[in-house]
């Protein structure tokens, strides 16, 4: 009852998916170590979100609209492994949406998991790593907005993701969804707009050099 409204505002202005993350115990806004987060620690607890959420998909989708499960740091579903058993046990109503930073950060090959997982991809967000950062963030147990503040997160082209590879599993699954240029920084250290600018022409390019 409480997503109806929301729901339905999303129908009448034509969006097709809904972007659900899970905020429940997350720590993503806090300064905890990221090891820290929450996780399903029983069998029994990953059955029945998984059957929870399947049936909060199949209600979005009676309205037209599909739920993309968002992967994320700091949360219950960070992992590659908690992806693969998220989609295991979820029915196919039950979308993701695909996050290469996240996914990486995450412990997760972005090629390897966008290519397990491509059919059910319904929404993409498109950020790049800093690897040498992230290892610096695992070395010393950072918290989210520690890796926010320095710098672990970019947009395509000024870090270290091979995003050619990844638009090229998208293109041959005939994906038509939003590629969403993202990265969780400093504005007063890469300022908004230029950065913005920076993957977006990055993505067109490498589009258009893959078609």
């Amino acid at each position: 009852e409480a997503i109806t409204p929301h729901v339905q505002l999303l129908a009448e202005n034509g969006a097709s998916v809904l972007v659900y993350g899970e905020v429940a115990d997350s720590i993503q806004g806090q300064r905890i170590p990221l090891v820290e987060r929450p996780r399903f620690h029983t069998d029994a607890a990953w059955l029945e979100y998984a059957e929870k959420l399947t049936e909060l998909a199949r209600f979005t989708l009676s309205r037209g609209v599909r739920l993309a499960y968002h992967h994320h740091m700091g949360a219950y579903v960070e992992s590659p492994q908690d992806i693969d058993r998220l989609m295991t046990l979820t029915g196919k109503e039950v979308g993701l949406l695909f996050d290469s930073g996240h996914c990486y950060m995450g412990g997760g090959e972005p090629l390897q998991v966008l290519s397990k997982h491509i059919e059910r991809v319904c929404h993409v967000h498109f950020k790049d790593v800093r690897k040498p950062v992230v290892q610096l963030a695992r070395n010393n147990l950072w918290s989210f907005p520690d890796c926010i503040i320095n710098g672990t997160f970019t947009v395509p082209g000024d870090g270290d993701i091979d995003f050619s590879a990844l638009l090229k599993v998208l293109l041959q699954a005939s994906y038509s969804g939003w590629l969403v240029v993202e990265a969780e920084q400093d504005p007063a250290v890469a300022p908004s707009y230029v950065y913005a600018k920076k993957g977006y022409d990055t993505l067109r390019q490498l589009l258009a050099d893959a078609q």
